[in-house]
This record gives structure tokens, sequence and C-alpha cells, in this order.
């Protein structure tokens, strides 16, 4: 069992539908990230970093990529005797007659024998769809030091902001004393992360009486949290400082690739102190032609380069003609730019083949530019 018996449980059965074509066939957590990742990777690196040796992954929506990629847990080292990475589909059937989790809490509550079969004093249950590094470890170390019945990480977001999110308000020791979700008018700038440490004695009772009630919406965030506000128990408020960014539209995605640019930038996929494993990707080195620019750019393996580059970031095997332009742009795996196209702010999907002579992206377009089919040549 893991460190301080804490056992984990990652949410990755999100539709994803605001990704547009990106998740048609591929599950959110399963889409690729930063030129060789999956955005799953960097949960379970998490884990794996914290010494969190048993997760669960909740998988529901396009999961047969994400099953298989995440199925065993050798890609983060969590495929031994005493470790693994399960994976867990829904279990009861809707209206519709298909296997679904109704809602957060219940994706646990479908959960239950398994988690019991661990026996674990502290259940962690964490969202599969953002990217960022976190030592869990000590945010149950906070936990256990506040004797809190719950601790729920929170990251300080820019006031304008804070009504997209469900808002923790606190008093000065971090006891959480209100919980709003996405208010109109935010009383403060602690924004939940979807990352929430439970005494799993008590969360299991409560999870047992949600099930039953009909009117719950069996999410953590409308009904158990305020349930356990509601009867006075001790809810805290875990600060996290560090890079963390939830990639749920085309143009955050866009937005956290493009912050791998920056040198300084807060996620750093070098550091050795905190790895993000993924699966190896078989390919040759990159190759810059001899007539290539290259400005600022993020160049993954298997990259092969002959036209122009600039502030972009490709990934794994991508291809860029004689002549093209490629600038403020994403090439997820497998894409190319055929010579003498021109690709300005733009995401191009895995695998999209831009024609010779296109001209895809506007450099002064407000939102970015999501290319998920082959795009003709142009005259």
């Amino acid at each position: 069992m893991s460190k301080n018996s804490m056992l984990a449980m990652v949410l990755a059965g999100g539709r994803g539908s605001r990704l547009k074509d990106l998740t048609n066939k591929v599950a959110k957590p399963a889409v690729s990230f930063g030129g060789k990742y999956r955005i799953i990777d960097f949960p379970l690196s998490n884990c794996a970093n914290s010494g969190i040796d048993i997760v669960g992954v909740l998988t529901q929506y396009e999961s047969v990529l994400l099953n298989s990629y995440a199925a065993g847990g050798r890609i983060w080292g969590l495929d031994s005797k005493d470790s693994g990475v399960f994976i867990l589909p829904p279990r009861e059937k809707a209206d519709a007659g298909l296997d679904v989790y109704r809602g957060t809490a219940d994706a646990i509550s479908q959960n239950i024998d398994f988690i019991d079969s661990y026996d674990p004093e502290y259940l962690l249950v964490l969202s599969g769809d953002h990217i960022y590094k976190m030592n869990y470890d000590k945010m149950l170390q906070a936990h256990i030091d506040k004797k809190a019945d719950a601790t729920i990480a929170v990251i300080g977001v820019p006031k304008k902001e804070a009504s997209r999110f469900g808002i923790m308000n606190t008093a000065e020791d971090g006891r959480i004393i209100e919980f709003e979700e996405k208010p109109e008018h935010p009383k403060s700038n602690l924004a939940s992360m979807g990352i929430y440490i439970f005494s799993w004695k008590l969360l299991r009772k409560m999870l047992v009486a949600d099930m039953k009630n009909n009117e719950s919406n069996h999410d953590f965030g409308k009904d158990i949290i305020p349930t356990m506000l509601n009867d006075g128990k001790a809810l805290y408020a875990y600060k996290f400082k560090g890079y963390w960014k939830d990639v749920g539209t085309i143009d955050s995605l866009w937005e956290a690739n493009m912050d791998l640019l920056d040198k300084s930038n807060e996620l750093n996929l070098a550091d050795p102190s905190w790895k993000i494993y993924t699966e190896d990707a078989i390919e040759l080195p990159q190759y810059i032609g001899p007539d290539a620019e290259v400005k600022n750019a993020y160049v993954t393996q298997g990259c092969r380069i002959e036209g122009k580059v600039e502030n972009s970031v490709l990934f794994t095997g991508t291809t860029i003609g004689k002549g093209a332009k490629v600038k403020d742009t994403v090439l997820m795996p497998g894409a190319s730019v055929a010579p003498g196209a021109k690709v300005t702010r733009a995401l191009i999907a895995d695998g999209v083949k831009i024609g010779k002579g296109a001209v895809v992206g506007n450099a002064k377009s407000e939102n970015i530019l999501l290319v998920a089919k082959d795009v003709k040549g142009g005259k």
C-alpha cells in the first residue's frame, strides 16, 4: 500500500467537448501535449513521484486509447507486485441504458469496493486533465497536521477570472468557511484545482448517503463539499504555488504548449528532480535542413524542418517543407506542412496535412484556429 496509506483516484472520464474535434475519438486526458506527452502523464507522474503506488483511473468517454495507454502503469513505474494503475470504467446504467458516471462523487461511489480492497486511511481524488507538477505527499502531511476531514488544493487566480472556478473562502488559518461554485461576485481568488484529500472512513459514509439521495447531483463541488461544510467538518485549503493549467479549451491548450517556449517557465519539463514520464517514441533525431530557419521553437525528436519556424511547438514526427512558414503555432504528432504553405496562430491536430502553398490562420485573430482535417494546397 502507498505511503501513509493513501490511494489515488484519477477522474479521467470527462467528455472534453470544448476541445472540439481533438476529443471526437480520444478522451481528453489522452490528448497530446508538450511535444511528446499526453495530458494524463502529469497526474500519473505526480502520483509516482509522490510515492503513491495504487492509482485508479476512472474512464468513460472515448476511452479505448486511454485504457490501453494507462493500464498497468508501466510507463510511470507503477507496475510492480505492490503497485499498479487500474482502469475503472462505470458500472451503473443511466436512463439511456449506457454505463456512466453521473458525477464526480458517483465515480468514486461506484468504486467503493475497489477502494475498500486496499483499506486506505486517506483517499486522493484528482482530475486527469490538468497540466501541473505537484507533490501530493506534502499535501497529505498538511492534511494530517491540520487534523482535517478534507483538504482541497487551491491556487490564486486573477480576480477577474475567479467567476470561472469553484472559489474557497477561508479563515486566516486556512480553514474553509464557504465554498462558492462559479460565483458572479467572488469574495476571494482561491480557486479549487479539483484535487482533494479525504479521510476515507468519513467520505465513505457520505458517499453511501449520497447514493441514496435522488435529488443529489452526485458531485463533489455541488454536493459532497457543501454538505461537509454544513455538517461542520474540518475542511482546509492547501495553497499551491507553481504552474497549473486547465487545458479545457483550444486556446488554453495552445497557451500551455506555448508556455514551454519560455526558458524560465515554471513547468520545466527538463527538471530531473520531478520527471514527467511518458511512452518512449521510436523516432529518428530531429533534422534541420541547411536552408531552414528556426527561431524560438520547441522541437521534439523525429521532426524534419526545411522551412521557417518561429515561436512554435513541434511535436514528435512533424515535418515542415521547403519555403513553408510556421509561426505562433502548435503542430501535434505527425502533422505536416507542405512546401510553400503558411501557418499562423493555429493548432494543427495529429496527422493533419497542410497542402502545398496553403494559407492557414491569421496573426490578428482573437482565438486560436484548430485545424483537425487536411487542408488542400493553394494555387
